[in-house]
């Protein structure tokens, strides 16, 4: 059977690395080992067609339809949650990645603009789908839940996977700023952008209480988001009172991976997500991790990382100072951690959009 060609948005492609940009590229390369061909749509300057358009969203509404009517792709696959065009086109079946509804579900996190947009061109998105892939059961249930009208049938669930992530090999330059950080021994490290939603304010919460024990250094890697003003402010002031708290804005891959592993431990406290991938990375390379029990937390990261309840900032410092306190714990921790991670692998995410691929197109 000759296999379905696949149009992949590719929006995200050249853009800094976010969790959108890399699924799309680790499922461009998975899907290629299985043999299916994959044409890339919409990248900035990258891919078979790269975008004319500037703005991503008048791309989808006004130039991707043509470029779908041209190539006549046996599937178009749109991984941005809701960038699926208006109106169908013959001939063309359409996929739909949805990483989660967090706009929805935490409003206050995202600016009203982004969530009108959200809201609208999402269940539009949802209706033109043939087909709609989640991240985790929790954002199906959310889907389900939320439109009801939508056919349990036409939702399944891949778990992303985690294997891109390799013990990180530092060039001179990056070994010389690793140590110009002058990084302790024993440090906790937050991952992702210092938006309202991800909870960074509970870590701080935390180390307050831990300040008559031991005043912790606390590594923090993300650019500022939306809704960072206040964190970014306690932040300072904190400093100002003697807390070790360092930001290190975005970091390339390598030095991120080499933060990630020296990590005493790994430390997202999020309100809201729909994989939650940092903390299952830091997981495959041995880092202990403690998550909150908020969103797919739970279900991504098992028993293996610690969980505690987005709002409990007593028992955030306690699970910290246990941590700290037992190095046997670490240990078993992250052992644990990367056993668990190992069953998350891009191929098994790339076999099952095969299939999806196949069954919507007839293919």
């Amino acid at each position: 059977m000759t296999p379905p060609t696949v149009a992949l948005d590719a929006m995200l492609w050249d853009e800094p690395t976010t969790g959108i940009g890399l699924y799309t590229r680790q499922v461009a390369g998975a899907l290629g080992e299985l043999g299916i061909p994959v044409v890339r749509l919409g990248a900035r300057s990258s891919g078979e067609y790269p975008r004319q358009l500037r703005s991503r969203s008048l791309y989808v509404l006004a130039e991707l339809p043509r470029v779908l009517a041209k190539l006549r792709p046996s599937v178009f696959h749109a991984v941005g949650n809701f960038d699926l065009p208006l109106r169908r086109l013959p001939g063309t079946a359409y996929v739909l990645t949805v990483h989660d509804l967090i706009p929805l579900e935490l409003p206050e996190t995202v600016s009203p603009g982004f969530r009108w947009q959200f809201r609208l061109w999402l269940e539009r998105s949802l209706r033109v789908a043939d087909h709609v892939v989640c991240d985790s059961a929790t954002t199906r249930r959310s889907l389900l839940a939320r439109f009801d009208w939508l056919d349990e049938a036409q939702l399944s669930v891949a778990h992303l996977g985690v294997d891109h992530v390799r013990l990180p090999v530092l060039d001179a330059t990056s070994q010389r700023f690793l140590e110009t950080l002058g990084l302790p021994a024993e440090f906790l490290l937050y991952v992702g952008a210092l938006d309202a939603r991800k909870n960074v304010s509970l870590v701080l919460d935390a180390l307050e209480r831990l300040r008559a024990w031991r005043r912790v250094p606390f590594v923090l890697v993300g650019q500022a988001w939306y809704g960072s003003a206040p964190v970014e402010q306690r932040i300072r002031e904190m400093r100002s009172a003697g807390y070790d708290i360092r930001t290190l804005g975005f970091q390339p891959e390598p030095l991120l991976r080499a933060l990630m592993q020296r990590a005493t431990v790994f430390v997202f406290p999020s309100r809201g997500e729909g994989f939650g991938l940092p903390p299952l990375e830091a997981m495959a390379l041995g880092t202990p991790a403690v998550v909150s029990t908020a969103g797919a937390l739970p279900e991504v990261c098992g028993d293996a990382a610690v969980q505690v309840s987005p709002d409990d900032a007593p028992g955030l410092a306690m699970v910290l100072r246990r941590l700290l306190e037992s190095p046997d714990e670490r240990r078993a921790r992250g052992q644990a951690g990367r056993r668990h991670a190992e069953g998350f692998r891009w191929a098994s995410v790339a076999q099952h959009l095969a299939a999806v691929y196949q069954a919507v197109s007839g293919r």
